[in-house]
This record gives C-alpha cells, structure tokens and sequence, in this order.
C-alpha cells in the first residue's frame, strides 16, 4: 500500500513554517499566503472547512480552532501552551 503525503495547512499565527514543512518533504500551505492569493480564508471557520475539503492537517495555535476540529473528526496540531510546556519541560529534561 502506497502512503499518501500528508497535506498541511499551517494557520497565519505560524506562517513561514509551511516553507520548513516544505523542505523536509511534507505538502504543506499556509493561510496567510492562500488569503494573498485570493481565498476567501478570513474566519475560523472557513480555515476549519478548507482543511477538511482538502483533507489537510490543520496546524494551529488558536484554541478555538483546535477544539472546533476536535468536535468534528478533523486532523488537527493544536500548539497551545499546554504543548508549548511539554516541549519545555522536554528539552529541560535532557540537563
């Protein structure tokens, strides 16, 4: 069974890091460059909808958002600061 890639959407807050995603082999796209070219991606809930059109793990900060793909089975990355203190606590660990 061929793998699929898995397609990315990185929320503005995080922008530029589509281009890391990109160059380590992911597909990934960011809102804040899909808006410049024209999409109609200025609400929560239209970034929610065109993830899960285009069947993209959301990549997000904004709780709201992170939640919202919780409640309706979307692929989602929350880095909230809950996960912000993981990795904290992760890398203060290795001292």
């Amino acid at each position: 069974m061929v793998k699929k890639p898995l397609k990315i959407l990185v929320d503005e807050m995080d922008d530029g890091m589509d281009e890391k995603l990109t160059k380590v082999g992911f597909e990934a796209y960011s809102v804040k460059k899909l808006r410049a070219e024209g999409l109609n991606l200025h609400t929560d809930f239209s970034v929610i909808s065109y993830a899960k059109k285009n069947k993209m793990i959301l990549v997000t900060r904004d709780t709201e958002s992170g939640e919202a793909c919780n409640e309706n089975d979307i692929p989602c990355i929350l880095l909230d600061a809950d996960e912000i203190f993981k990795i904290v606590l992760d890398n203060l660990r290795k001292f």
